[in-house]
């Protein structure tokens, strides 16, 4: 049993294609993922995507290893599912559902690190790391949009 269930929901600037194609340039994710230290494409499925990546986020407590099995159904979905790494279990998804001239970007994040892990550390994950990659998916998206981000973000199932 993950010992956290988080989901985040915002609105984005940008059509779900553009969310897609940004989540899946993973030679670019240094570049704008503040806690993404490192991002290796070690196999690629029939289309050219990503599906086996290692990664290594930057964490307040350390720096975390992970490699993900990665699944498409373009442009609406990301599912990124662990193959091995410093945890227990992780999947991660994102989805991209067209909201007006927009998007509504859902990030569902499951994790279990296979230790105890204190609730402050947990309210972080959820609040800084989850936040702060959606954040950033929306800067690169939105780039110097009129108008600006469409800030707003809300918060399901956080445990």
């Amino acid at each position: 049993m993950p010992w956290h269930d988080g989901k985040l929901t915002s609105e984005i600037a940008a059509p779900p294609q553009a969310c897609f194609d940004e989540l899946t340039s993973y030679e670019e994710l240094t570049r704008w993922q503040g806690a993404l230290k490192r991002c290796e494409v070690l196999e690629r499925d029939t289309e050219g995507r990503g599906s086996v990546v290692d990664y290594e986020i930057s964490t307040p407590i350390r720096n975390i290893s992970y490699r993900l099995r990665h699944t498409y159904e373009e442009p609406h979905l990301i599912r990124g599912e662990m193959v091995e790494g410093d945890a227990k279990e992780f999947l991660g998804e994102w989805t991209f559902e067209p909201a007006g001239e927009g998007t509504q970007a859902t990030f569902a994040l499951s994790i279990d690190p296979g230790f105890w892990v204190p609730g402050g550390v947990k309210k972080m994950l959820h609040e800084s790391v989850m936040k702060r990659t959606m954040d950033d998916l929306r800067k690169r998206v939105e780039g110097s949009t009129a108008g600006g981000p469409l800030a707003h973000s809300r918060v399901f199932n956080a445990r």
